[in-house]
């Protein structure tokens, strides 16, 4: 039986080789934190089997406000043509990410955040296919590409409606390829939804991404965009403390509609970034999608999942209770 360790090398090695296809002239940087230097080892141990030139940068100003050194340092990544941002807070919204991906590098969001002893680099949903996430994406992206209003709707009450004229989707998979240089260890669906028009109720039953399992499930409501009111309940109260935590209004605007693609992870309130990948969840981010392909700035960005959503491009139904029904490969359970 594998070890822990080496079941962590083994997740290591998927997201070299695998996931960045990292080659013997690629110059890495693994961006992280003092709590996660032995997992940035890991990896820069499965990047010296490739190539000579793996480096780790530890960054001091950690929490959700890791990102001010990346915005205000836009080219700190300039020597590396490859960088996996191993923080717990994601960095690829920031200046120095979009920098290093507008010039032709390889970037990597692998947020190490979790709620638990155990090791992103040991989790299942690192082991998805990336083949059948692809697939099941260009899906989903097929009906959505021509949409202009989204409608997500579930059997506990969310009813919205989310606006996209003008932008287009994208998918994640690990595989920086399959994004064109960019790509994150959250497998969904990603559309940069208009920042001022959703409308309607999201009742929040699955994830409070970096807060963790929801005690009870919460209902916002949304005008024009932005939170308008927040339920009162326990967990209502958190989330309202934490959004103010950012210490920008911005970070009530609704700015990015994702699907969950990968069959391995399970929402468990655990690690977030396993919760918004799960398939069969559905998950509105909040403040910056500038690295989405959307126009909105804010001090960060933060995701909200819900459970099995009914979700419509335009009119047309293609997901059932977070099933896609649409025509689909067989292999989609």
């Amino acid at each position: 039986m594998i070890n822990y360790e080496d079941r962590m090398l083994e997740g290591a090695d998927i997201i070299i080789k695998d996931w960045m296809q990292l080659n013997k002239k690629d110059k890495l940087l693994i961006v992280t934190e003092k709590e996660h230097e032995f997992e940035a080892n890991l990896l820069k141990q499965s990047g010296l089997k490739i190539t000579k030139n793996v480096d780790i940068m530890i960054v001091t100003n950690t929490g959700m406000q890791v990102g001010i050194y990346f915005d205000e340092n836009e080219k700190v990544f300039d020597k590396y043509n490859a960088i996996i941002g191993a923080t717990d807070y994601s960095i690829v919204t920031t200046k120095a990410a979009k920098r290093a991906i507008d010039r032709g590098g390889k970037f990597l969001s692998l947020p190490l955040s979790v709620r638990t002893d155990e090791s992103v680099l040991s989790y299942d949903f690192i082991r998805m296919n990336t083949v059948k996430s692809k697939l099941m994406a260009g899906i989903i992206m097929n009906y959505i590409e021509n949409a202009s209003i989204i409608k997500v709707k579930t059997d506990s009450g969310t009813n919205l409606n989310l606006y996209k004229e003008g932008r287009r989707s994208g998918f994640f998979n690990g595989v920086v390829e399959d994004g064109d240089g960019y790509s994150s260890s959250s497998f969904e669906i990603y559309v940069p939804i208009e920042e001022n028009r959703t409308e309607g109720i999201m009742i929040v039953d699955g994830s409070l991404g970096y807060i963790g399992k929801p005690k009870y499930p919460i209902k916002l409501i949304f005008k024009n965009g932005r939170i308008v009111d927040i339920e009162g309940n326990e967990s209502g109260n958190i989330l309202r403390e934490y959004i103010e935590s950012y210490s920008d209004d911005r970070m009530y605007n609704a700015s990015e509609l994702g699907i969950g693609l990968n069959s391995y992870s399970r929402c468990r309130g655990k690690c977030y970034i396993e919760d918004e990948s799960a398939y069969g969840t559905y998950h509105i981010g909040f403040g910056r999608n500038i690295a989405l392909g959307g126009v909105y700035e804010a001090s960060g960005h933060f995701d909200l999942v819900g459970l099995k959503p009914n979700i419509y491009a335009d009119n047309r139904k293609i997901m059932e209770r977070g099933r896609i029904i649409a025509p689909q490969p067989n292999f989609i359970t």
